[in-house]
């Protein structure tokens, strides 16, 4: 047992100087007086990694902001290279005493619950997911998902000159289909106010991380007349945004703005404010206070999730400002309720 234990330790310390990039944060003008200890607070990856440039990223990106305000020590994380590997790396920052543990991905929900269950004094949050029966020292957090994927779906209908556009998931799953049936309805939207048919094809590559494959898939669907695509793919999405350079043809990007990938070719972009998600909880934590056993919603209503347009000076596409004044009217329907977005593919 003794071995085990100092083996533990050694693989925790390990990990720890792996997965983080930043020395320990100092007090800056915006903390400078204040007393209180910072919090260590630390993430666990899904599958696509800390640089997936989308959903990982974002995240690690809100502990990074944390660290400047002066309320986490540093920003650590553990990448999962794989689904067997979340119970290890959450098992792994339980040992390191963290304040707070993050799972990032709807990937890690079974094994942060199992966790939370098992071990009642630590707290844990989860980026993208509930529970029906919410542990006390566990805080699910969700996005709205189909609400910014109907207004990215609502340009594809309104701008798609062959009309035909396409959608390409990472893992089949009820979280990824919300962005497929709210792509749906908002191309479904458009074309019925431009009077236009327009055919949306499908394809999940049942990974968040094979860049290789988002790249045929986006290929694929270029080649047969596709001339827009919206991912929801988390790293394999990098391979779809290489394909529409390649192909010179149009993209959507997910979680975060994603137009610096292809500033020629990126329309638009989801946004969930996964860094907002992440901070929030954090600071609540470093006021003394913790949610736990609830579901925290990010919403259009709450300003929780958005859409940026791509670089407008380089952008192949020109955006009508008519179009844009559309989608702030959407925005505010969807807000109010006058708008139900599905969550489902009908």
């Amino acid at each position: 047992m003794k071995f085990k234990k100092a083996f533990a330790a050694l693989l925790v310390g390990a990990m720890i100087l792996t997965g983080c990039s930043s020395k320990p944060s100092e007090k800056t003008e915006e903390n400078k007086g204040n007393t209180k200890k910072p919090i260590k607070y630390a993430m666990v990856t899904d599958t696509g990694g800390v640089n997936d440039q989308s959903f990982n990223q974002s995240a690690y990106e809100g502990l990074k902001e944390l660290q400047k305000e002066g309320i986490i020590e540093k920003p650590i994380y553990v990448e999962s290279k794989q689904a067997s590997d979340y119970k290890t790396n959450l098992e792994t920052l339980l040992d390191a005493k963290h304040d707070l543990i993050a799972g990032i991905g709807f990937a890690l929900k079974k094994d942060i619950e199992a966790a939370a269950k098992a071990n009642p004094d630590q707290k844990y949050v989860i980026i993208d997911s509930a529970f029906e029966n919410t542990p006390k020292n566990l805080i699910g957090t969700i996005f709205a998902d189909n609400e910014n994927s109907f207004l990215v779906g609502y340009l594809a209908g309104a701008l798609t000159t062959s009309n035909k556009v396409g959608f390409i998931g990472g893992i089949t799953s009820p979280l990824i289909k919300k962005f497929e049936a709210g792509f749906r309805a908002g191309v479904e939207q458009a074309a019925k106010d431009n009077n236009k048919k327009v055919e949306v094809v499908a394809q999940y590559a049942e990974s968040f991380g094979d860049a290789t494959k988002g790249k045929a898939i986006a290929n694929s669907m270029y080649s047969s007349g596709v001339d827009m695509i919206f991912h929801a793919s988390g790293g394999t999405g990098n391979g779809v945004i290489e394909s529409a350079k390649e192909n010179k043809k149009f993209v959507f990007g997910v979680d975060r703005d994603q137009s610096y990938l292809a500033p020629e070719y990126v329309v638009a972009s989801t946004i969930k404010k996964v860094n907002e998600a992440i901070k929030s909880v954090g600071k609540d934590l470093y006021e003394g206070k913790f949610r736990g056993g609830e579901t925290i919603e990010f919403s259009l209503k709450t300003n929780g999730v958005d859409v940026a347009y791509g670089k407008e000076d380089q952008l192949k596409i020109k955006i009508p400002n008519e179009l844009k004044q559309k989608i702030e009217e959407l925005k505010k329907s969807i807000a109010e309720g006058k708008i139900t977005v599905p969550t489902e593919v009908k």
